[in-house]
C-alpha cells in the first residue's frame, strides 16, 4: 500500500512565497523552471524512497517494496556504499507507510527524499575514519553515514535543542545498543566547533540551514512567510560561516560536503565561491562522475559551479538537492 503524499488535508500554497520564487527561479533556472514549480506546487507528484535499515535486515519489507514496483536506487560503478545503503525508489507517486518510534525498539526502514542520499554518497566516508555531522537534524543522513562504512567514529551535532532531540530519537531508532561506540551528540553552534574540534576529523558534512524550498511553498500564513524572505537573505553568511569551521575542522588531506535543499544559486554555488574566493586552503572537487552515475534516477541542472544541482522533475520529483566536495589541501 501506498499513502497518497497529501494525506487527509490538501496543503495549501502560499502566494506570496510561489510570486517570490518565480521571480528568483525563473532567472536562475530558466526553462527548467515550469517543471519544477509544477512538480513543487503539487504534492500529489511527490515520490518517497525507502532507505532499509542494515543493523535490522526485514526480508518481508523488501519483498513488499519490490512486490509494490520499487527497485533499488542505482549506483553502479560509483561508490564503495553500494551493497550496503540498500535504498528503493519508485517513479510513482505516494509514500510507504511509516514505522512510528518505539522506545528499545529498532525500525526497518527510514522514508527519505532519494537525493538526500546524495551527499553522502559524495562525501564516501572509508572504515575507520572519523566523520563530523554538524548540521545532523533529523538523522536521516547521520544514519546512513553509519551503515555507508564502519566508522571509527561518527560525531552528530545539532545546535537547535528541539531537532537535537529529534536527531537523538532517529537515533535510537535506527541504532542498536551494540553499535552506538562509535556514536557521540552534541548541542553546538556549528561555527565554534572548528575551534573547538580544530583538524579532528578526516571528513565533514554540512548539510546547512537553508529556504528549504518544499517547506516554504506550503507556509499558512502570508506575515510569516515574509519574514522567511526577509531572513532568506542573511542565509548565505551564516552558511558560509558554517562552511568556513567546517574546513578548519578537517585535518589536512581531508574532505567535506555541503549540501542544502533548496534551488538557490546565493545559498549554494555562491557561497562555495565565496569561500574558495577567501581561503587558500581548499580547493573543489569535481562531482560530474555522480550525475553520470545517478542520471537514471535524478534530474541535474546543467552547469552549476562547484557541484551538482537536483531539480524536481514528473517521474524523478527528487530534490531540491545541491551537492558540492571540498578538499583541505
Amino acid at each position: 500500500m501506498l499513502i497518497h503524499p497529501m494525506g487527509r488535508f490538501k496543503k495549501q500554497i502560499c502566494r506570496f512565497v510561489l510570486d517570490y520564487f518565480d521571480q528568483t527561479y525563473t532567472r536562475e533556472l530558466g526553462e527548467l523552471w515550469p517543471t519544477v514549480r509544477e512538480v513543487l506546487t503539487e504534492p500529489g507528484l511527490w515520490q518517497y524512497a525507502v532507505l532499509l535499515n542494515s543493523f535490522h535486515p526485514s526480508t518481508e519489507t523488501e519483498r513488499n517494496l519490490l512486490t509494490l514496483g520499487y527497485r533499488l536506487l542505482s549506483s553502479d560503478s560509483f561508490s564503495s556504499c553500494r551493497g550496503i545503503l540498500k535504498c528503493y525508489v519508485t517513479s510513482r507517486p505516494g509514500k510507504y507507510p511509516s514505522q512510528r518510534h518505539q522506545t528499545g525498539k529498532i525500525k526497518e526502514y527510514y522514508m527519505l527524499n532519494a537525493s538526500s542520499l546524495l551527499p553522502v554518497f559524495a562525501l564516501d566516508a572509508k572504515d575507520g575514519e572519523t566523520v563530523l555531522d554538524m548540521c545532523a537534524a533529523p538523522g536521516g543522513k547521520s544514519i546512513a553515514l553509519l551503515q555507508s562504512a564502519s566508522l571509527g567514529h561518527l560525531h552528530c551535532n545539532e545546535p537547535d535543542l528541539h531537532r537535537h532531540m529529534w536527531l537523538r530519537k532517529t537515533l535510537e531508532s535506527f541504532v542498536p545498543p551494540s553499535r552506538t561506540d562509535v556514536l557521540s551528540t552534541s548541542c553546538l553552534d556549528g561555527r565554534l566547533m572548528g575551534k573547538l574540534t580544530a583538524r579532528s576529523y578526516d571528513k565533514v558534512l554540512v548539510d546547512a540551514p537553508c529556504s528549504n524550498d518544499r517547506s516554504w511553498l506550503f507556509s499558512s500564513e502570508t506575515e510569516s512567510a515574509k519574514s522567511r524572505i526577509s531572513e532568506r537573505k542573511a542565509l548565505p553568511e551564516l552558511q558560509t560561516e558554517l562552511l568556513g569551521s567546517a574546513i578548519n575542522a578537517l585535518r589536512p588531506g581531508g574532505t567535506l560536503v555541503y549540501s542544502t535543499c533548496t534551488l538557490s544559486k546565493a545559498e549554494n554555488s555562491d557561497v562555495i565561491s565565496n569561500i574558495l574566493n577567501s581561503r587558500t586552503d581548499v580547493a573543489s572537487v569535481d562531482l560530474s562522475h555522480m550525475t553520470r552515475a545517478f542520471s537514471q534516477d535524478f534530474t541535474f541542472a546543467p552547469q552549476i559551479p562547484y557541484g551538482l544541482l537536483v531539480v524536481p522533475d514528473k517521474g524523478k520529483s527528487w530534490g531540491p538537492m545541491f551537492v558540492s566536495k571540498l578538499i583541505k589541501l
